[in-house]
C-alpha cells in the first residue's frame, strides 16, 4: 500500500519546546512500523531551512520536504496563509508517477493540507489531530494560546475526512461532540519504544531524598504549579521538572521565573529544581531516577510521558483526564486524581511515596501494560487495518 503522511510543521530541530516534538516523533515511528510492514511510505513536512534536502530516506520511508512559504521557522499561527500552497504542491507530486492509496493528515494544519491536495480525486484522507483546539479551550480557558481560525477550521476538516483517528476516549467523545459519526472516529493510541523506554539501564544521579519528576513543555498549563503547591503536603522530597529550553537559558524563561517565585512564596525553594530541555534519548535515564512520576498537565491527549514512565517501571500520578486516564489504571499503575485538586495531588504523592512495597507493585503491572497494549508494532497494525478499510471502502467494486 502506498501512504503519505502529512505534517506541515517541521522537523523537531527547530522545537526545542512544545508539542510538536512528539507529534513528529511520533508521525517518524509510524512511518518506519509501516515500512516495515512492506508498506511504500512517504512523509511530507516543511522545509525551513534551504541548506537542508528535499527529499531524504530515512528508516525505510522517503521524507519530502516542502519548500513552501518562507524558509524559516513558522509559528502555527502563521503556517496557515500556506495551508493552499502546501496542498498544490502535493497535489503536483502525486500526479506524477506515484499516487497514494491513502493520505494520513497529522495535526490540524497538515490535515488541511492534505485533504486540499485529494479534493478532486478519489484517495481518502484519515485525520489524527494530536489535539484539538475546542478542548484545549476548555481545559486551559485564558492560558490557550491558539489562533483564531483554528477551532472552525478543525470543524470543517472534520467534515473533509474519511474517518479520525482520537488518541483517548476523551478525544473520541469531543470528535463526536464536534459533528463526526461514532463510526466515523477510530480510536488507536501512541505507542512508547519500549526498546529506549524499559527498567534496566542507567539512571540520572539524585540525592538521598525521594525524586518526584515532572517532564513537559515550560509554559502555563502543563500543570507544574500545581506540584508546587502540592509539596507543601508532601514532606522532604524533590520535585525535578524537566522540559523548557536548555538549563543555560532558564534564567530568561518567563515561565521559569514564576514557577521558581512560586516555589519561594510557597517554602519549597529548596525542594524544587527545574533542569530545562532534556533529550528525548536521555529521558529514560531520567524516568528511572524517579520514585513516582507526576503527570498534570490541564490537557494532554495522547498521555505520551505517563506511557513512557510506565514502560521504565515507575508509578504515575496523574490527573485523571485525556491520554492519561486512558494511560493509568487507578490503583494498578499507579494513581489518577481530579484534575486541578490541588490537595488530592499531594495527600496521594506523599502516601504512595511511603508505600515502598506499593510502588512496587505498580512499576511491575505498568511495565506489562504498556508492553501489552502500547507498543508502536500495536500502533501501526491498528493504523494499516484502518488504512485498509477506507481504502476498501472508496475502491468501486470491479466487475468479474
Amino acid at each position: 500500500m502506498r501512504v503519505g503522511l502529512v505534517y506541515a510543521h517541521t522537523g523537531p530541530s527547530r522545537h526545542a519546546d512544545g508539542p510538536t516534538i512528539g507529534t513528529h516523533q511520533h508521525i517518524a515511528r509510524v512511518a518506519a512500523e509501516l515500512a516495515r510492514r512492506g508498506h511504500d511510505v512517504r512523509v511530507y513536512e516543511r522545509r525551513d531551512d534551504p541548506a537542508l534536502p528535499e527529499t531524504a530516506k530515512v528508516d525505510g520511508y522517503r521524507l519530502r520536504r516542502a519548500p513552501v512559504g518562507p524558509a524559516a521557522p513558522l509559528p502555527t499561527a502563521e503556517l496557515v496563509p500556506y495551508v493552499a500552497e502546501f496542498g498544490r504542491w502535493l497535489a503536483d507530486r502525486w500526479a506524477g508517477d506515484w499516487t497514494p492509496d491513502v493520505v494520513h493528515g497529522h495535526y490540524w494544519i497538515g490535515g488541511l493540507a492534505a485533504a486540499h491536495a485529494v479534493r478532486e480525486t478519489d484517495i481518502p484522507v484519515v485525520q489524527t489531530f494530536h489535539s484539538l483546539g475546542v478542548e484545549q479551550l476548555r481545559h486551559l480557558g485564558r492560558q490557550y494560546d491558539g489562533p483564531g481560525e483554528r477551532i472552525p477550521l478543525e470543524r470543517a476538516l472534520t467534515r473533509a475526512v474519511d474517518i479520525a483517528v482520537a488518541q483517548c476516549n476523551d478525544e473520541v467523545d469531543e470528535l463526536t461532540r464536534m459533528g463526526l459519526q461514532r463510526s466515523s472516529v477510530a480510536m488507536v493510541p501512541a505507542g512508547v519504544d519500549t526498546e529506549q523506554f524499559h527498567p534496566d539501564g542507567e539512571a540520572a544521579p539524585r540525592d538521598q531524598r525521594a525524586r518526584i519528576l515532572s517532564v513537559g513543555g515550560l509554559s502555563p498549563g502543563h500543570g507544574q504549579d500545581d506540584l508546587i503547591r502540592a509539596m507543601r503536603l508532601v514532606g522532604d522530597v524533590e520535585l525535578v521538572i524537566a522540559g523548557g529550553p536548555p538549563g543555560d537559558q532558564l534564567t530568561n524563561h518567563a515561565e521559569a521565573r514564576r514557577l521558581r517565585e512560586l516555589a519561594e512564596h510557597t517554602g519549597v525553594a529548596e525542594q524544587v529544581k527545574l533542569v530545562g530541555a532534556v533529550p528525548h534519548d536521555q529521558m529514560a535515564t531520567w524516568y528511572r531516577s524517579a520514585d513516582v512520576v507526576a503527570c498534570t498537565p490541564h490537557y494532554s491527549s495522547a498521555g505520551r510521558v505517563s506511557l513512557e514512565a510506565m514502560a521504565c517501571g515507575v508509578p504515575v500520578v496523574g490527573y485523571a483526564m485525556g491520554g492519561i486516564a486512558d494511560a493509568v489504571v487507578d490503583e494498578v499503575t499507579g494513581r489518577l486524581v481530579p484534575p486541578g485538586d490541588v490537595r488530592a495531588l499531594g495527600v496521594t504523592l506523599r502516601r504512595l511515596l511511603a508505600d515502598n512495597a506499593g510502588r512496587f507493585a505498580y512499576g511491575h503491572a505498568a511495565v506489562d501494560r504498556v508492553r501489552c497494549s502500547y507498543t508502536w508494532e500495536r500502533t501501526a497494525g491498528a493504523l494499516e487495518r484502518l488504512y485498509e478499510r477506507v481504502v476498501r471502502r472508496r475502491k468501486p467494486v470491479e466487475a468479474a
